[in-house]
């Protein structure tokens, strides 16, 4: 780790560690079994995934200038959030003495500072309140737009306080999140228009030049110091991003949108005079192309990027990132894997189903270290609590930082057992037999705790196996989805009878006499 980070790591972990009894005192007053289901069913309002399934719904439902923004946002969000988490891999609050509640099996191995959660919701809620105060709201009514900003904080203090109750997060990273995302929602709402309009009415160079900068933000990305899946996040809204401008620039300047000549912006539909028979047909016909593209896209590019790969490093070239696995050390990916946790694949929809129906069932509530960060935490705590019981006996050496030894493994968790080891003095200092009793039995202990250390890391949560095409393979999935929900899908529902031209041969016409 660079020395800048390294110094950080070491200012904001000692408040880490601080608040950890506060937070567990705030958990113990407030818990209850409706707390408990409520917070985490709508901690799931806070993820990139209810986000990633909702914002097409926006471009087909006539949101399109609206929902542009929120993929703004949630993608910046996300990126620069998981950017401080690999940059600075501090740790969640300790388990124990808090309990940790949630219905996500990945979420606990990522990174605690700041909240992705918090920065996700503070975004939406700053820039949809900035939206209803905006002058140019004139149509809707004062009791509607009341309701609505009730609706923004409400859902963002919910999240907010939802991190703090479910022991994910601690009071620094909650409040850093927000402020981060607040910023973000903020930059959107007043820069946002003006580089929609610069896209608008520039030439391809704009989004060629915006889909460099997006891969050079992902190639930046720093390497966390533990296997930590918040590269993957940034990876699909980045290309979702992509995607997004390539597929709203082509939509508002290809001439192929016969509702929205001037700019993509102005393009509100009618729904409700399309009629709900009509719209819920739109939504389903949108979900399933953009299921079909996923399902045919990602195991195919499973299949031939790898091939390529091991061309590109056969001639010097190393393409994969740490804790991803080169081509060159793989046949094949394996069919079954779970390379995706922000796109739910078609037979995860039945567990979205009955994690809806049943959320007791799929909420855990969970006691210990999950992750390497926390582990390394762990084992620093009982450091501690090891020098307070040994106190000036100055012939039981500690144990190195529980951070300097994951620095000098540089292999994380599978060093950490070789590493966490006790070193015994070895001066010559003559001992009583009383002095030389006690020696001995503080050295049993410590050999006892060594032992207990090592099974930290085993009870850990295995990270999956990661291989250096799922970045590539996720860029290119996701910049389809994003093409598909502003572009290609617009103009199928043109195509197949469900815009507000019913006829598909008056549609053919009307792009013929353009």
């Amino acid at each position: 780790m660079p020395r800048l980070f390294c110094s950080l790591y070491h200012s904001l972990i000692p408040l880490i560690r601080w608040e950890t009894p506060y937070l567990a005192a705030f958990q113990q007053w407030a818990r209850s079994p409706f707390f408990d289901s409520y917070f985490a069913i709508t901690a799931n309002l806070g993820t990139h995934t209810c986000f990633m399934i909702c914002l097409p719904v926006m471009f087909w439902c006539g949101f399109e200038a609206f929902g542009k923004g929120l993929v703004h946002i949630l993608a910046s969000g996300v990126f620069f959030s998981g950017f401080i988490k690999d940059m600075l891999s501090l740790p969640r609050p300790l388990s124990p003495p808090l309990q940790r509640i949630t219905m996500s099996g990945s979420a606990a191995l990522e990174y605690g500072f700041p909240s992705t959660h918090s920065t996700n919701a503070v975004s939406v809620a700053v820039y949809g309140l900035l939206t209803l105060w905006a002058p140019s709201n004139t149509t809707m009514s004062t009791t509607a737009t009341l309701g609505l900003e009730i609706l923004c904080y409400f859902y963002a203090v919910s999240i907010v306080i939802g991190r703090l109750y479910c022991g994910m997060h601690g009071f620094l990273d909650v409040v850093c999140g927000s402020i981060l995302g607040a910023v973000i929602g903020w930059l959107e709402f007043t820069y946002g228009p003006m580089l929609d309009e610069y896209m608008y009415h520039s030439s391809w160079v704009a989004p060629v030049l915006s889909t460099l900068i997006v891969i050079a933000l992902v190639r930046v990305h720093p390497e966390p110091a533990d296997d930590c899946p918040c590269f993957d996040d940034s990876v699909s809204f980045a290309g979702v991003v992509i995607g997004l401008e390539f597929g709203t620039w082509c939509y508002g300047r290809a001439g192929f949108d016969l509702r929205a000549p001037i700019h993509l912006s102005d393009s509100l539909e009618d729904i409700v005079a399309l009629g709900w028979p009509v719209v819920i047909a739109r939504l389903v016909f949108g979900v399933l192309v953009i299921l079909v593209w996923r399902e045919v896209t990602k195991p195919t590019m499973l299949r031939l990027l790898p091939h390529i790969f091991r061309l590109i490093e056969g001639a010097g070239l190393i393409l994969p990132r740490r804790f991803f696995t080169s081509a060159t050390q793989y046949k094949f990916v394996p069919g079954g894997a779970q390379l995706d946790t922000v796109f739910p694949r078609v037979s995860d929809f039945t567990d979205v189903v009955d994690s809806i129906r049943h959320p007791s069932r799929s909420r855990a509530v969970s006691v210990g270290p999950q992750s390497a960060a926390d582990a390394y935490e762990t084992l620093a705590y009982r450091e501690r609590r090891r020098r307070e019981s040994i106190g000036s006996n100055g012939s039981i050496r500690s144990k190195a930082s529980m951070r300097d030894m994951r620095d000098k493994s540089g292999d994380g968790v599978e060093a950490a057992g070789e590493n966490a080891t006790t070193a015994v003095s070895s001066g010559s200092e003559f001992l009583s037999p009383a002095s030389a009793a006690a020696q001995t039995a503080a050295v049993s202990d410590a050999e006892e705790d060594e032992i207990s250390d090592r099974e930290v890391f085993l009870r850990l949560i295995k990270p999956r196996a990661r291989y250096d095409v799922e970045v590539v393979t996720k860029l290119v999935v996701y910049t389809g989805i994003g093409w598909l929900s502003t572009w290609t899908i617009p103009l199928l529902f043109e195509a197949v009878g469900l815009g507000l031209y019913p006829s598909p041969v008056f549609q053919l016409v009307a792009m013929a006499k353009r």
